[in-house]
This record gives structure tokens, C-alpha cells and sequence, in this order.
């Protein structure tokens, strides 16, 4: 991993690609305040829409995008994947995953725990991204991403995906509902479940889960193993909000885009 200017990290293996930009935007030099300090890429957080959109510029600009803003859906932990040829305005389609060929065009999701999936087919030019958290990964998100990149020219074998930050084990108890819905899918998936010290609940390998999956769907997957819940000082997090009892929290954008010739 490394840098892309001061506000993304980068993954060596879609850096590799030349044809390739996309970074992980981190939570550092934007120009938000309070909770949402200060690269917060959330149109939907209750920060000033004005800050979150010069956020995103930047991030515009740290890729090399030709257009003013990242093409991002509305997201409801849905398996909902949408192919896009523009930036959507004020009505920005519910979906969890999106797909692009279009040269210049950036396509993104925000996350602050769930996992952010970007996928590169160097070859076709066609670039994916997919938010997953439990429940979208368990759902087919990821399957949906990857099959939405293949109806347009994307082939499997190309695929290059990788996760970046997301909750990690050590931070993700969940309680007594699980893993069943997990067991009731493959009752091999009790390996990313593993007892917590409060009676039944487990701490759950998100991560582990996410590429096991993708390369199960025949992609290159990977991460960058980076947890949002236990690095405070790059990344937001909804659970570490949540136990603090804040009122809000904001997001970090993961973005992708096929380089303009």
C-alpha cells in the first residue's frame, strides 16, 4: 500500500494497472468539522452539504477525474448492483454496487465499517465498487458487482478485486442472531465466527468472509487489512459512534475510474 496524494491509500494490486485510478479515502484533510473531521464523503450524514461536496472534489481531483463528483448510490445493504454513464444529480438510484466503462468517470461507496469492494478488468476496461456489509455480502452484492461487469464486456478470470478498510475481527462482536444466517448458506462459514466473552455472541472475520467469497466467485480477490473501528485517526466508524453514543458519524469514499487516454 501507499499513498495517492494526501488523502487515499492505495492497493498495489490495482495500482498496477496502468490504465487503473482509484484510492481509499481516508478521514484526513478534508474540510469538515466535529464529528464528521474532516474528509467526510457522506451526501447522506447531517454534515454541511457544502463541506461534503468540496470533500469530494478533492477526491475528484486526487484521481484525475474529468467530471465534478464521484458517481455514488444511495445505499440500502441491498444485493442491488447499477451500471452508470454519468453522475447522478439529486436522484441517485438504491443500489449497493456500481459499474462503469466510461473513461474519466469515477464510481464509488461510502463506508464507516462496512466493506468497500473495487474491482478493475484492466483488459475490458471496466471498473466495479460494492459496499458489503454483513448483510450485502451475505446477499450477493459481490456476486451481483461482478455479473453487472461481465454483461459489459468484464471476464472472471481479469478481475482484480480488493477490499479495503473495514471492521475487523477483534472489533465486530455480534450477538445471538448469528452465524445462523451464515450456516444456513454454508456451514463451512463457521470459520469466520468465533466465540466472545459474552454469552452467545461471536466476534465475526468480515473480512475473511469478503474475499473467501470473492475468490470463490472466480476473481482475483484480496485486502488491505485496515480496520476502521480500531484506527481512529484515519478512518470513521458507525459501531466505535455507536458506543460512544454520538449522534452522527461520517463516511469514507472508495473510488475507482478507467484513466481517460
Amino acid at each position: 500500500m501507499h499513498e495517492l496524494s494526501d488523502l487515499a491509500i492505495e492497493d498495489e494490486r490495482l495500482a498496477a494497472h496502468s490504465g487503473i485510478a482509484h484510492g481509499f479515502f481516508a478521514r484526513q484533510n478534508g474540510v469538515s468539522s466535529g464529528i464528521y473531521a474532516s474528509l467526510n464523503a457522506g451526501l447522506g450524514s447531517g454534515d454541511n452539504r457544502d463541506d461534503v461536496v468540496t470533500n469530494r472534489r478533492q477526491m475528484v481531483t486526487a484521481l484525475g477525474a474529468s467530471q465534478s463528483d464521484i458517481a455514488s448510490p444511495y445505499q440500502v445493504h441491498s444485493a442491488e448492483a447499477v451500471y452508470t454513464d454519468t453522475i447522478w444529480q439529486a436522484d441517485r438510484p438504491q443500489a449497493d454496487a456500481v459499474v462503469t466503462n466510461v473513461p474519466g468517470l469515477a464510481i464509488g461507496v461510502v463506508t464507516a465499517d462496512c466493506g468497500p469492494a473495487l474491482f478493475a478488468d484492466p483488459v475490458a476496461g471496466v471498473v466495479g465498487a460494492a459496499h458489503a456489509g454483513w448483510k450485502g455480502a451475505l446477499s450477493g452484492v459481490l456476486d451481483s458487482c461482478i455479473e453487472l461487469m461481465v454483461e459489459n464486456g468484464a471476464k472472471r478470470e481479469n478481475i482484480t478485486a480488493v477490499l479495503g478498510p473495514t471492521i475487523s475481527a477483534a472489533s465486530y462482536e455480534v450477538g445471538p442472531g448469528f452465524p445462523d444466517p451464515f450456516l444456513q448458506e454454508d456451514g463451512s462459514n463457521a470459520a469466520y465466527f468465533t466465540p466472545s466473552e459474552n454469552d452467545r455472541h461471536h466476534m465475526f472475520d468480515l473480512p475473511a468472509y469478503i474475499v473467501s467469497r470473492l475468490n470463490n466467485l472466480g476473481v482475483h480477490g484480496s485486502a488491505v487489512h485496515l480496520c476502521t473501528y480500531s484506527d481512529e485517526s484515519r478512518f470513521f466508524s458507525y459501531r466505535r459512534t455507536t458506543h460512544r453514543k454520538e449522534s452522527d458519524y461520517g463516511r469514507q469514499m472508495s473510488a475507482i475510474m478507467i484513466k481517460e487516454a
